[in-house]
């Protein structure tokens, strides 16, 4: 098999990897990805030139894919929408009186498949080693924009009506920030594992 299919993601590159410790790593990083996802969700950060504050949650949606693997992410995904599902307010829209199934059902729920979907592709990406150069990562970013856009966007318009302009209200505000978004995990993820490997000697 290619060795490109088997590297480290960035989870991996420190502490355990067998055993209890592994488990008990996990298990830390499962319970600290959905509190990162769950309050990230809630930070807006104003974008100049940008109609709509950029939300900080597909980022993070997209970091911990990257940083986790497939395997670890999907479960730390899966944990944070079961906990949005039972009424706890930790998606970016979310309120204290619109949460649960009923927010998951509307406008925003194909975002949410997207963000399962997209969690599972940033793994794969990761695992081949595309966390591990600004380029490639910029370009894993924009794969995982796509994946999140494409079921959101099927969603508005089967709700709504595609004849609506579901492009102006799902995709176009916020382009500008994703953008940002990208360039930020472009340099970040890559820069970490270089401190990794400064740290190793």
């Amino acid at each position: 098999m290619n060795l490109t299919m088997n590297r480290n993601v960035l989870a991996e590159a420190f502490g355990a990897n067998e055993g209890t410790a592994l488990r008990v790593k996990q298990v830390a990083l499962f319970v600290a990805g959905i509190a990162f996802l769950a309050v990230m969700a809630k930070i807006k950060v104003p974008v100049p030139g940008s109609p709509v504050a950029m939300g900080m949650g597909t980022f993070a949606v997209l970091t911990v894919g990257a940083a986790y693997g497939a395997r670890l992410g999907l479960a730390t995904i899966m944990g944070y929408m079961i906990l949005g599902m039972l009424g706890f307010d930790i998606f970016q829209s979310s309120t204290a009186d619109l949460n649960g199934i009923e927010y998951m059902m509307g406008g925003t729920g194909g975002y949410l498949l997207g963000y399962v979907i997209a969690v599972g592709m940033m793994g794969v990406l990761a695992r081949k080693g595309w966390d591990r150069s600004a380029p490639k990562m910029a370009g894993a970013m924009l794969l995982g924009n796509v994946v999140l856009y494409v079921p959101g966007l099927i969603w508005l318009g089967m709700l709504y009506g595609f004849d609506k302009p579901i492009l102006a209200w799902g995709l176009t505000p916020f382009l500008l920030g994703d953008f940002v978004k990208l360039a930020l995990a472009a340099l970040i993820l890559p820069a970490a594992w270089k401190l990794i490997g400064r740290a190793r000697g």
